[in-house]
């Protein structure tokens, strides 16, 4: 009889602790989405045709004061930050090679950590939401580390774009 108590009373250890990582687990994912939402809050983009042909994205600022969004280059799906104090389209050279982006030329580009190499590029298309852009001149950033494309002045001149509190108004005009 005790060797059949202690087996259930280690079965319901057992079970106990597959509760809490279950729990764990679940509370983890909440957290990650959870942040992710915080990060870029644009992970769907509120988008948005008018009868007349004007395309318009509205985004959200992120809790560090940027606008990040989900968007495509060529088709693929890409995150963005857009810079109004970028001249180009900047891709990381890791997401480039991944994209199969062709370098072009190299040229010197000045960033925040001083002179650096970027290569040039045309990217095919450019879709934020409903806004579509065709043959962006684009650069590929050697030392841009991470996974994010700048979205800079050679797509946002093109597009109108208003700024009040944390939204951010793009339109596209046909």
């Amino acid at each position: 009889m005790s060797s059949e108590l202690n087996e259930q009373k280690r079965m319901g250890t057992a079970m106990q602790a597959i509760a809490w990582l279950i729990f764990m687990l679940l509370l983890g994912f909440f957290f990650h989405d959870m942040l992710g939402k915080q990060r870029n809050p644009n992970q769907s983009v509120d988008s948005m045709v008018a009868p007349d042909g004007m395309r318009e994205v509205t985004l959200k600022r992120n809790r560090q004061g940027h606008y990040v969004a989900n968007g495509r280059i060529n088709g693929h799906p890409v995150e963005f930050m857009l810079d109004t104090g970028a001249t180009g389209v900047a891709i990381p050279a890791a997401l480039a090679t991944r994209l199969n982006i062709p370098r072009g030329a190299p040229y010197a580009t000045q960033t925040a950590n001083g002179i650096a190499t970027s290569y040039a590029a045309t990217l095919d298309s450019v879709s934020l939401g409903d806004i579509v852009l065709y043959s962006v001149p684009a650069g590929i950033a050697q030392g841009l580390t991470g996974s994010k494309v700048l979205l800079g002045m050679s797509f946002l001149r093109h597009i109108e774009f208003t700024q009040r509190g944390n939204t951010l108004v793009l339109r596209q005009y046909p």
